[in-house]
């Protein structure tokens, strides 16, 4: 008898809080503050500065955290240089084939095509125009100068410098070389 008078309480109970929740209605904020942080005006007057409000310029010579220069000129000199000089800092152990093919599918195959023969899917659709097959006799891919194309561009290609790092873009490469290799068979 004890057991039915106590279970007929809880279920009262229970039923009272389910009938007090209403979904149109907001409910409670307890603490809003840790959740709703107030805003501050970035550029506001301060004493922080010695010149007041304004932006400041990094020291002269000082380099971004993660950024590495790359000190050949965007030019038909350097892309020359670079095709002739510059050797992935990789070597085979580092080299990771399906990571490059991840990247490369990202990046790359839209117009240069999965396999590497020029016929990505903005080609296909004549949204880009031009854009040769990696086994083309005239095209002589050296690490180099594929990372001054994906550094700076060529052509109607546009810099690929803020979106892959350096570890990626020679990821990249090294599956472009094996690409042109399985081209060439």
């Amino acid at each position: 008898m004890k057991s039915i008078i106590k279970i007929t309480i809880l279920t009262v109970v229970l039923i009272s809080f389910a009938s007090c929740k209403k979904d149109s209605r907001p409910n409670y904020e307890y603490m809003p503050n840790m959740y709703e942080s107030v805003g501050y005006e970035t550029y506001q007057e301060s004493n922080a500065f010695a010149n007041g409000v304004e932006a400041q310029l990094p020291v002269e010579g000082s380099i971004p955290r993660g950024y590495t220069p790359f000190d050949i000129a965007n030019t038909n000199e350097g892309f020359s240089l670079a095709k002739e000089t510059l050797k992935s800092p990789l070597d085979s152990t580092n080299v990771d084939l399906a990571r490059g093919k991840e990247l490369y599918d990202i990046y790359c195959g839209i117009c240069h095509g999965n396999k590497g023969k020029g016929q990505g899917k903005l080609v296909k659709r004549e949204k880009i125009l031009g854009v040769p097959s990696y086994a083309d006799a005239g095209r002589a891919i050296t690490e180099g100068g594929a990372y001054h194309t994906i550094y700076y561009g060529k052509n109607a290609m546009g810099s690929y410098a803020n979106l892959i790092n350096e570890e990626e873009r020679w990821q990249v490469i090294a599956y472009v070389l094996k690409l042109k290799a399985d081209l060439e068979k």
